[in-house]
């Protein structure tokens, strides 16, 4: 009797660990909370997410739980409904004392599976060294350096939103079918960015212009799906002003 007594306490402590304690509740960008902690570390548990676990839902969390969805054939819409946390349970762990104890003690910290806690906990508070943007598989880094240079150029005097949805121009481009294939030849098509044509596509970028860049890729569209964008002071092209508008931000109109 006490053997089945044992057995079922180590059941029931495996259990607690393993639980989901997400709510009832969709969870998608701009939430925060103890269902967003469970949900960066199940996520980071299965290498999707590489940010920091801090319970706030930003760009780095959307884009790697569109990612996970995509994996696992559900809805790839960056909210996780019912059928997203379930999923994620049931192929996750997660340790709610282990986890909610570092953030509380303000450690650094990383939730891996496969890799002993012990291992990835380094004292001393601060924030994650793990920067919470992560860089999708399909972009590399000489691609984010190359659109900060064509975003500084472009856009270097406009507000940070301007310079975002610049960034957002150009991957929305990559997406179209009309435009080429590839970063590199979407901003080197023939005059297609005027830094390109007067030589400020060299300039040196600053970081506010790779940051930009990196909450293009990871999400953020302040431009609304543009293709165009042009500035009405200084455009000489009669057929820009034929497309679509969508919105102004800054100096520059952006358009279909």
């Amino acid at each position: 009797m006490k053997k089945i007594v044992y057995l079922l306490a180590i059941l029931s402590l495996s259990l607690s660990i393993n639980a989901s304690a997400f709510s009832n509740q969709d969870i998608q960008r701009g939430a925060f909370g103890d269902d967003v902690v469970e949900l960066q570390a199940r996520l980071q548990y299965i290498s999707f997410y590489h940010g920091k676990i801090d319970g706030k839902f930003g760009y780095g969390t959307y884009w790697a739980l569109r990612e996970f969805q995509e994996k696992y054939g559900l809805p790839v819409d960056g909210i996780a409904g019912k059928a997203t946390k379930d999923k994620l349970a049931n192929n996750s762990d997660f340790d709610k004392a282990y986890v909610d104890k570092q953030i509380k003690l303000g450690n650094r910290f990383t939730y891996y599976g496969g890799k002993p806690l012990d291992q990835q906990v380094k004292k001393g508070g601060g924030s994650n060294s793990t920067s919470s943007m992560q860089l999708p598989a399909k972009y590399s880094e000489q691609d984010v350096q190359l659109m900060a240079n064509a975003v500084y150029g472009e856009a270097r005097g406009e507000v940070y939103e301007g310079q975002v949805a610049v960034a957002a121009v150009i991957l929305n481009r990559l997406e179209s079918d009309e435009f080429p294939d590839t970063i590199s030849e979407i901003i080197f098509q023939p005059r297609a960015f005027t830094a390109v044509a007067d030589g400020q596509i060299w300039l040196t970028p600053n970081e506010r212009a790779k940051q930009a860049v990196l909450d293009a890729i990871n999400g953020w569209d302040p431009s609304e799906n543009a293709l165009y964008y042009f500035n009405p002071v200084t455009a000489t092209s009669e057929w820009i002003w034929t497309r679509p508008q969508i919105k102004q931000i800054g100096e520059h109109i952006f358009c279909l």
